[in-house]
């Protein structure tokens, strides 16, 4: 375990060295004069506050020897504190640099993620310990600035333990003996602390996503109409005593270890100041000797601590850190190759197959075989929870079947490279969402080109009108998070920006997974009348519970109970006797009259 724990320090030691270093090259050699400069800062009193008292004390007192001793000490003190100072304001300027970089560093991980870790509980609580861990670290600046401070207090301990061994070894014994109790109180207070971090992660993002609904307006409808307040309230009231429990019991634990460090540090004090008096009344020491020996005594002992504290402070520091270094070599749960995928026309087999989402056994799609060539249109019918979005899920990649096998050109989508295959998929979700970024940035997604780049496919999706009336245009910051000035789309308009989107990455699969479901039949079938001119001469699969999309389609799958139990051309399924597409058309069929 301690070996373990070791390697785990070692490494994190080295992650925020390396961090730090490729951001902030100047930031180590300053710290390490910084470290020299605060070693020698006491020792301006140790050398010079005995010859000074001596002098003091002397029969024939010399003015001249004494200004100087004072002048000297003082200027010398002065100046290694004014350096210390600017030195460390300089590096404290880092702090929030490398805090938010690394916080950053978590959200892009977040995203580089495969997308079936997003809802898996465990991957959830890891990433909140991540967050957490930058918070509870400091990050890479708070446990380099702990390092090169045990560093510093270590130059200082050599310099006073040579005082002390020329005149009161003893005092070396009083302190150590003390200290070391010391250090075995603040090792179990850290463990406390180390032990709290695992288990309150849970209930912080608990805490934090109750909050989250509660400030974010798109639940504010609901909340307002069904008087949901309340309930919310009461929710993050109990976990807000869940939290003020838990701290309770956390410092009812620390409150006996506090107490007997300061009885520690009382023992010690009485300890040092006795044998020393006891030193200076026999004459074995003079008074400016018993004054440097205070000095050394109080400086061994602020030098031993901050050592022993420091380490301990990186270690739970470091614990803290090492949930980020976890996080980020956290490995892919999927499988992916490195064939490259060819230009060109593709076609996309489903054989056999089955899929469970993680950490249950229900099966969602069973054996489904679909057959999708270049150029084809597919629509994928069926009532809610028939595995239509599942089946697109797949398609994507976002998960990876459990049974059976998904072919691109008849090799298996996972000896592609992942990226190159993703790109050949445009897919507007049912639950599509836009960034709180400019319209542009919504369509262009930080590909480098210009704002009026997005302008025509604006204009195919059919928003171009409300877009140039914005204040600002396509510039006009989407909703109102960072900018007053920012406006809020109708959901028909939002929509239109996401097939925008869709329409400028230019794939060549396109799929719409029923972003029309708030509409009404009407409204739907013309959204997918439009899309489907606009996507000429591509594949494309339409997702829907309702029949708006099956005019335009080649083929259409019907789904029900997680499999295809239909396939076929719009004329041979509506005239299958007791069939689930005629039924389901015969229901529809006034909308479409």
């Amino acid at each position: 375990m301690k070996e373990n724990e070791n390697k785990s320090i070692g490494r994190t030691l080295k992650f925020c060295f390396k961090e730090i270093w490729q951001n902030r090259k100047y930031y180590i050699p300053l710290s390490f004069v910084n470290t020299l400069v605060g070693a020698a800062i006491p020792f301006a009193d140790i050398i010079f506050l005995p010859l000074l008292i001596n002098a003091l004390l002397a029969p024939e007192k010399n003015l001249g020897l004494i200004i100087f001793y004072a002048a000297f000490m003082t200027v010398i003190r002065d100046v290694l504190n004014c350096l210390n100072n600017s030195l460390n304001v300089q590096l404290e300027k880092s702090a929030d640099f490398f805090l938010n970089l690394e916080a950053q560093e978590v959200g892009k991980r977040c995203m580089e993620i495969d997308f079936a870790m997003t809802e898996d509980k465990k991957m959830l609580d890891r990433i909140k310990k991540a967050r957490n861990g930058v918070n509870y670290s400091g990050g890479s600046h708070e446990i380099v600035k702990g390092f090169f401070t045990v560093l510093s207090n270590v130059f200082k301990l050599f310099g006073v333990v040579t005082v002390m061994i020329v005149n009161a070894p003893l005092m070396l014994l009083i302190t150590g003996v003390l200290l070391l109790v010391s250090a075995v109180l603040n090792a179990k207070k850290n463990g406390i602390d180390i032990q709290s971090f695992s288990e309150l992660s849970g209930i912080d993002r608990i805490f934090g996503h109750i909050c989250w609904q509660m400030e974010d307006f798109r639940y504010g409808k609901d909340i307002r109409l069904y008087s949901a307040a309340d309930m919310m309230i009461e929710k993050s009231t109990q976990q807000i005593n869940r939290l003020s429990d838990y701290y309770t019991t956390i410092n009812r634990k620390k409150f006996p270890l506090d107490t007997a460090d300061n009885a520690a540090g009382a023992v010690r004090d009485f300890g040092t100041y006795l044998y020393l008096g006891v030193l200076a009344i026999t004459g074995k020491i003079s008074i400016g000797t018993f004054s440097q020996l205070i000095s050394a005594g109080g400086t061994l002992y602020s030098s031993v601590q901050a050592i022993i504290m420091g380490a301990q402070d990186i270690v739970k520091r470091g614990r803290y850190m090492n949930e980020v270094i976890a996080f980020m070599d956290c490995p892919p749960s999927m499988e992916k190759g490195e064939r490259r995928v060819i230009d060109g026309k593709h076609e996309i087999e489903f054989r056999n197959v089955s899929f469970s989402y993680p950490n249950t056994t229900v099966q969602v799609l069973k054996n489904v075989s679909i057959r999708l060539k270049s150029g084809e249109k597919l629509s994928v019918v069926g009532l809610n929870g028939a595995g239509k979005t599942t089946f697109i899920k797949l398609l994507c990649r976002l998960y990876d079947v459990t049974g059976g096998e998904i072919l691109l050109d008849g090799v298996n989508i996972k000896d592609y490279d992942y990226d190159e295959y993703m790109k050949l998929f445009s897919v507007v979700f049912q639950d599509y969402r836009l960034l709180a970024f400019s319209a542009a940035d919504n369509i262009l997604l930080g590909d480098g080109a210009e704002a009026s780049a997005a302008d025509p496919f604006l204009e195919q999706a059919g928003v171009i009108k409300k877009i140039k009336s914005l204040p600002k245009g396509s510039e006009t910051m989407m909703f109102k998070q960072f900018d007053k000035e920012g406006v809020e789309l109708s959901g028909g308009e939002q929509q239109k920006l996401a097939i925008a989107r869709a329409l400028y990455k230019n794939a060549p699969v396109v799929i719409l997974d029923e972003p029309t479901a708030a509409l009404d039949p009407v409204a739907e079938y013309e959204i997918y009348r439009q899309f489907d001119g606009l996507v000429a001469g591509k594949t494309a699969v339409y997702i829907s519970h309702r029949l708006s999309s099956c005019k335009f389609c080649d083929h259409i799958a019907v789904f029900s109970e997680g499999t295809v139990k239909e396939y076929g051309t719009h004329d041979s399924l509506v005239h299958k006797k007791d069939g689930i597409y005629a039924e389901m058309f015969a229901a529809q069929a006034q909308y479409y009259q």
